[in-house]
């Protein structure tokens, strides 16, 4: 585990999105000031906890086709989010022990629980960057000292770059990690969007920005799209994340459709 000194203490009276995220997931590690959040969204936006567990569904059954299917060893999760079931590391390791996997977030509250929770198999790693997506060059240089750059590396967005306001920053932030790691790498996003509910996500993302942080901004599937640029989009392309390759669908039918799309690429 990394051995990073302690983080800023936590603020228990502003929420944060990954203590919220967590109540949303059922969690126990949040404050009555992020549950409070999460019910003022949940109540414009009852599929808010579809969407959520549906994300970590999504990073479930793509950690686990890259690691098995692709043969990928190495993974850089970024926004990492309170640990609960089924992390990447738990994921990758089930599939090849030997896995290093990478976590990094800036919440103290994380911090303190990866610390405590994200261990690694013997044969395997697991560590904890404290740092921001906006500093990408400081996640890579740490990240440096437990992957290897030299061999393909899956790099996880999970929920994270719609908390960077300006599109463009977000592009090159996207850009940067890719640049920093060899052919056969792979690029894995979730984002929110607004195309399935409209307005319904449009009112639900303005409440949460009243009293939320880090604030959110909804982009569409094409932008959400720009992200692969230049990079191999595997099938099904970029969809709702209960539509990327479901593992099983309810005798009623499809996956109900939520507004948080995503995509796994390939860097050629």
């Amino acid at each position: 585990m990394s051995n990073a000194s302690p983080g800023p203490p936590i603020d228990t009276a502003v929420s944060h999105s990954a203590r919220v995220w967590n109540y949303w997931l059922g969690g126990k590690d949040n404050y009555e000031v992020d549950q409070m959040a999460g019910d003022k969204v949940r109540e414009l936006y009852p599929d808010i906890v579809l969407l959520a567990r549906a994300a970590r569904e999504f990073l479930v059954r793509a950690v686990g086709f890259l690691a098995g299917e692709e043969g990928i060893r190495q993974f850089l999760d970024i926004g990492t989010g309170l640990p609960t079931v089924n992390n990447t590391h738990e994921v990758a390791q089930a599939v090849a022990p030997q896995s290093r996997v990478v976590y990094v977030d800036n919440d103290p509250i994380v911090l303190a629980h990866a610390r405590a929770l994200l261990t690694s198999s013997p044969e395997g790693a697991t560590t904890y960057i404290d740092a921001d997506l906006q500093d990408p060059e400081k996640i890579l240089a740490e990240a440096s000292r437990t992957l290897n750059f030299t061999e393909p590396v899956a790099i996880t967005l999970i929920a994270i770059l719609h908390h960077i306001a300006s599109y463009e920053q977000a592009r090159e932030i996207v850009d940067r990690l890719m640049r920093a790691v060899p052919p056969g790498s792979y690029l894995v996003i979730s984002h929110s969007t607004n195309v399935i509910n409209g307005a319904r996500s449009d009112e639900a993302v303005a409440q949460w920005n009243k009293f939320g942080k880090p604030q959110v901004i909804l982009r569409s599937p094409d932008q959400i799209a720009g992200f692969f640029d230049g990079l191999e989009l595997l099938e099904p392309g970029v969809v709702s994340t209960t539509r990327w390759r479901p593992g099983r669908v309810d005798i009623g039918g499809e996956p109900r459709e939520v507004d948080q799309f995503c995509g796994v690429a390939r860097k050629p």
